[in-house]
């Protein structure tokens, strides 16, 4: 079994509906973001997947969401922005966009800060 991984990052505000605390307020992160895959088989060039393919998929998800405000955006507006749902979130998008064939998505893990993190696998 093989796996890779890479991180991106994004910019984004949110505030956490319900919460009491600091995070109720506005306020902002600069997001990290772990995607990793897994697969039995390499490509005939030695690869599960082309790092530079897995990030442009993943950029692609995450430009909807950079400089934006998370809780105006319509996936969340009947969940809370918090990363472990934004890690579902960025799960399910990056999913969708992955071509058929030997790869698995196995996470997605979202970073607040350097101290917090969240991760989804189904």
């Amino acid at each position: 079994m093989y796996e890779i991984e890479i991180q991106e990052t994004f910019s984004a505000a949110h505030k956490l509906e319900g919460y009491a605390g600091k995070c109720q307020y506005l306020h902002g992160h600069n997001w990290r973001v772990q995607v990793g895959l897994e697969g039995e088989g390499l490509d005939d060039t030695g690869l599960l997947m082309d790092f530079t393919q897995l990030r442009a998929i993943t950029r692609g998800v995450l430009e909807e969401l950079d400089h934006s405000y998370l809780n105006e955006h319509p996936s969340f507006r009947s969940v809370n922005t918090t990363a472990e749902n934004l890690a579902r979130f960025l799960f399910e998008r990056v999913a969708e966009k992955l071509p058929a064939g030997n790869v698995r998505l196995t996470h997605v893990r979202v970073h607040e800060t350097d101290r917090y993190c969240a991760t989804y696998r189904p």
